[in-house]
């Protein structure tokens, strides 16, 4: 891996070892991420806390955002950035195939809340891990991410076309036939 670039495929790489090595514990995947991830030059940490931003923001979708109202029932702003962080953590095939179909999730998604807030705060425990410095500290991996404009909460724009709710049945058939309807 370059010294302080983490390209893609890196970031996609390490989220596919998480997920094989956490066996379906989402828990147990942030660990790993975060042990791995501590063994990498700071540079690398805060790169990958700027792909998983980059990600997120990608899939800042009203697909994405129709899939969620469908599986969980509401969206709110942190429910939203959670089964984003969800998704990301899938892997990048699933990734991928919901930001072309959203419908796609109904292969992947259980009943319950699909989320994975723990896997915003992999980078910021490794960097400290690896470092020691504080949560404060300037080069810190989220204060980075945001100087570089990768806020998933600020001026990331949802993409794709709106929709209502009475429209969610036609829009992601096979999401609604298995959460919805």
């Amino acid at each position: 891996m370059p010294l302080s670039r983490m390209t893609h495929p890196e970031f996609w790489q390490l989220i596919a070892a998480s997920r094989a090595a956490a066996a379906g514990n989402q828990t147990a995947q942030a660990d790993f991420l975060s042990e791995q991830l501590a063994t990498l030059e700071p540079a690398q940490i805060i790169e990958f806390e700027c792909r998983l931003r980059e990600n997120l923001r990608e899939a800042d979708d009203y697909g994405i955002l129709a899939a969620l109202k469908i599986m969980d029932g509401y969206v709110s702003d942190d429910s939203y950035l959670y089964f984003r962080a969800w998704l990301v953590g899938q892997g990048e095939a699933v990734f991928r195939s919901a930001l072309q179909q959203a419908d796609s999730l109904a292969q992947v998604a259980q009943e319950g809340y699909q989320e994975f807030e723990n896997l915003l705060y992999v980078a910021t425990e490794a960097f400290g891990r690896r470092t020691g410095r504080p949560a404060e500290d300037e080069s810190f991996p989220r204060s980075v991410a945001a100087e570089r404009g990768l806020d998933y909460d600020l001026g990331s724009e949802t993409k794709g076309t709106d929709w209502r709710e009475e429209q969610l049945p036609k829009l992601l058939p096979r999401l609604w036939k298995k959460f919805g309807g």
